[in-house]
């Protein structure tokens, strides 16, 4: 199979070009948030520049060529992740956003006093809170699926917490701090069978691979645009169609209307039902050339790099005496969370900055997890297709350089 061509698709990502403290940028902080190519900025600085308008609401020219190009994205988002309607794809402002739509909606129809809902072990603040915050409403439980020590989730105990009070399991598909891939589909397919709803927070999955939803049959599926090498502030929630014609507006106001009276106002039709005031027009049509630069790419190609280089600097980190890795999972992504006897992660993310790299230290928004490996936080780094071998050797060189400096 042919190699990822990465030194061409670099040339795409003008930041990729830059220096940070006189030193060319080595940016590993992917998990919190990718680099956008030419393509995705030129579309964005195009709808300004040429198109700016509302969508939706006018007849004049520049009303409807917005409304087309928002509208078109929204069936590039339904084919790029094969939904069966184009109105099960639903605007939001990121997955934060579209978790907590769900939770506020039919979370609040749904569960109630004795119900339980379920998430992992691994959960990302925003799959954690939210729930919590409904439980805690409703009078229902928070369930967790443990996880071992390499950072998988023990199924067996899952199977466990399954029951008929059962309403809703939210699990992340992949851990934004471990890399691990989450069997989603076993997972969902376990919920089903005793009446339960999923979602899945795929955050972290869109950069790393393509996601079907109907081989996945999640009931909601959640992602963010900046993630993928998209804009920030925008996002998709999936739903199968039934359950969101079954979801109250998330909001009022624009656009989730049909008519409007003081007595009694009429909801609009998915999507709009759930897509209140002015969206961010500029992020959809940005989100729209990021899913056509990733149909640009050959994702095997994609993905064995990826995995190239997971395998490449686990070898070379794991050769750093006192290093620690976090996360040793079977089946798992490009990210590496780690730490160094006698160091703060925090000081070692700052002498790594002073020669360019970018990592991310801290508890990843996943202080559960850090309290289950009784650690106070990790170094990480998270790769993208358009990172390299040689960023990791990098890497390496300034760790050691800045344990010489800490030790």
């Amino acid at each position: 199979m042919p190699t990822l061509d990465v030194m061409s698709i670099r040339k795409d990502f003008p930041i990729l070009s830059r220096e940070v403290n006189g030193k060319p940028l080595i940016y590993l902080d992917n998990g919190a948030t990718s680099q956008k190519p030419k393509q995705v900025i030129d579309a964005i600085a195009n709808y300004y520049q040429q198109d700016n308008s509302n969508v939706h609401r006018g007849i004049h020219h520049l009303s409807a060529i917005a409304t087309d190009q928002f509208e078109h994205v929204r069936k590039k988002i339904s084919s790029y992740i094969n939904a069966n309607h184009d109105h099960e794809v639903i605007f939001t402002k990121g997955t934060t956003d579209g978790i907590n739509l769900v939770t506020a909606t039919y979370g609040k129809m749904n569960v109630g006093k004795g119900d339980e809902v379920i998430v992992s072990a691994m959960e990302h603040h925003s799959n954690i809170v939210p729930w919590q915050m409904l439980c805690e409403e409703k009078g229902a439980k928070l369930k967790v699926i443990p996880i071992n020590l390499k950072g998988e989730l023990i199924m067996e105990e899952y199977d466990e917490l399954l029951s008929s009070k059962t309403k809703i399991v939210a699990v992340n598909h992949i851990s934004n701090t471990l890399g691990t891939i989450n069997p989603a589909r076993e997972i969902i397919n376990k919920a089903h069978h005793i009446g339960a709803k999923v979602l899945v927070d795929g955050a972290q999955a869109m950069p790393h691979q393509k996601v079907d939803m109907q081989a996945l049959d999640a009931d909601w599926y959640v992602f963010s645009a900046h993630k993928m090498f998209g804009p920030t502030g925008v996002g998709v929630l999936y739903g199968k169609e039934d359950i969101l014609n079954n979801m109250p507006p998330y909001q009022g106001g624009g656009d989730m209307i049909k008519d409007v009276t003081f007595e009694k106002t009429t909801y609009n039709d998915l999507p709009h039902k759930l897509e209140a005031g002015t969206p961010n027009i500029a992020g959809v049509i940005g989100l729209g050339a990021t899913v056509e630069y990733l149909n640009s790419l050959d994702f095997e190609q994609v993905n064995q790099h990826e995995k190239e280089l997971l395998n490449y600097v686990t070898e070379q980190l794991k050769a750093i005496d006192g290093l620690q890795i976090i996360g040793n999972a079977q089946n798992k992504t490009s990210v590496l969370s780690f730490l160094v006897e006698g160091t703060h992660p925090s000081d070692l993310g700052a002498i790594l900055d002073q020669f360019g790299i970018a990592i991310r230290t801290g508890h990843h928004c996943t202080q559960p997890l850090m309290d289950f490996y009784n650690i106070p936080g990790t170094a990480r780094a998270s790769f993208a297709f358009y990172n390299t071998k040689e960023e990791i050797d990098a890497l390496k060189k300034g760790i050691v350089r800045a344990l010489e400096m800490l030790l």
